[in-house]
């Protein structure tokens, strides 16, 4: 089911303001007055940060009379350092650093994951005295930051996998112990959202497909998850759909607009989705992604079969569901899976974590690290360090059941 590409636009409240459609990154000057924002910051890494997207967006904003910014020191998967860095430059920024304006009045998140985790931790610690830290997503953590504190975000999302843009989180990794943390509160939700598809055209065929995987990811283990939530499972199906019938689509043509849009959509669905929880794919990847640096959608894309098969007696109704709805043969947990092998090898996603470095001396280590990860309480099946060990040799010696 195709839609027109000039019918593809649209101003959304849910789960916040999306603005929706080609070319409405024009629309980000705006968006800042309307919250308020004379001097934002704009945290994106360091690989957009020289592209003319940016300098464009920064124009933009300069030319409109606000006194932007633009911090970029942001790694694949963002530690501590990170933040810290961002957040002096917050303070620093907007003449604040010469006894100005205070510093800058609004964070606007640029870019993928990353970029928009680090965005929205940032205006998280503005107001802030304690450690980052202490607002991990456990219990009602996020209580205790002074929510004044926290400055409006807008997200600009240039890529079709995490769906950031509509969280109210950041993933950052502590050094310490290499391990990923969550880091929660309300008011990190963007404000504003912008999803302008011509902003992810020409993403590279490798990087589309790791999004990618990551965006069917979401919304395939919120279905999963055991949890009540209705309205979520409605919302992860059809995002799985999205992915089935646009992203091979996205990944042979860098500008069909039409599948990076629908693609854009899809990501976004499976973060709003994932309120009802994630499972094993994830708890297996942030380990990899703490101590080897992996892409984090590329390593969901690896063990998503695996994982699969693990939960196959759980899900095996929902599954044929889902089977249903993306009309395929046979409607069974065999055909998902089928499906989900055929559009890996399509796209070019490994077959293995040995493929991604990850390694069988590392598995006692990395089971701990998984059983503890806040992913684990949602998946289907109960999670152990015995049997994440025993998933972990399936993935990276490709040992997957028929």
């Amino acid at each position: 089911m195709s839609t027109r590409l000039d019918n593809m636009r649209g101003n959304w409240s849910f789960p916040t303001n999306v603005r929706f459609g080609v070319g409405r990154i024009a629309e980000l000057p705006e968006a800042c007055r309307e919250l308020g924002i004379a001097r934002p910051l704009v945290v994106t890494d360091k690989g957009l940060s020289s592209l003319p997207m940016l300098e464009d967006a920064v124009a933009a904003l300069s030319d409109a009379g606000l006194a932007a910014a633009m911090f970029s020191d942001v790694q694949g998967n963002p530690i501590e350092a990170n933040v810290d860095a961002g957040l002096q430059a917050y303070r620093n920024g907007g003449n604040g650093g010469n006894g100005g304006n205070g510093g800058h009045d609004g964070v606007v998140a640029f870019g993928g994951g990353s970029a928009m985790d680090v965005g929205k931790c940032i205006a998280l610690m503005v107001g802030q005295t304690r450690p980052i830290w202490d607002f991990e997503d456990r219990g009602d953590w996020y209580k205790r930051a002074n929510a004044d504190g926290i400055p409006p975000v807008i997200a600009v999302p240039t890529t079709s996998g995490t769906g950031s843009e509509v969280g109210r989180a950041g993933v950052i990794t502590n050094l310490e112990d290499h391990t990923k943390r969550i880091i929660f509160h309300p008011k990190m939700l963007p404000a504003i959202v912008i999803e302008d598809p011509q902003l992810t055209a020409g993403l590279p065929a490798h990087l589309t497909a790791a999004v990618g995987m990551d965006a069917l990811s979401h919304n395939m283990e919120a279905y999963c998850s055991p949890l009540f939530h209705p309205m979520a499972d409605g919302i992860a199906l059809e995002g799985m759909r999205l992915v089935k019938e646009w992203l091979p689509a996205a990944c042979a043509d860098g500008n069909d607009l039409e599948a990076r849009g629908n693609m854009q959509v899809a990501s976004s669905m499976g973060a709003t989705a994932f309120q009802k929880g994630l499972g094993a794919m994830h708890s297996l990847s942030h380990p990899c992604g703490s101590l080897l640096d992996t892409h984090h959608g590329l390593t969901n894309g690896v063990v998503m079969p695996y994982v699969l098969t693990f939960n196959a007696h759980v899900i095996e109704e929902k599954m044929t569901a889902l089977a249903r709805y993306l009309d395929l043969p046979n409607p069974s947990g065999k055909s998902v899976q089928s499906w989900v092998l055929a559009l890996r090898h399509q796209i070019g996603i490994p077959h293995t974590l040995a493929e991604l470095g990850v390694t069988e001396d590392l598995i006692p280590q990395i089971a701990r690290m998984a059983v503890d990860a806040p992913t684990a309480p949602t998946n289907p099946v109960k999670l152990t360090v015995a049997n994440l060990e025993a998933l972990y040799a399936a993935a990276i010696n490709g040992e997957l059941a028929a």
